[in-house]
């Protein structure tokens, strides 16, 4: 299957708050979405683990 579980981490506090799917055939970049961070407490970048 060309869909995978990823996670996402904050770039700031480097905790791992988020679980997505991206489509690795037509995706080969990481993944990086603004979203909140509850550690944080605000909006932060957050990109794809390995």
């Amino acid at each position: 299957m060309p869909r995978d579980n990823v996670v996402l981490q904050c770039t700031e506090c480097k905790s791992r708050n988020y679980a997505t799917t991206k489509n690795k055939k037509t995706t080969t970049e990481r993944l990086e979405f603004r979203k909140f961070c509850r550690r944080c407490r605000r909006h932060t970048t957050h990109r794809e683990t390995k």
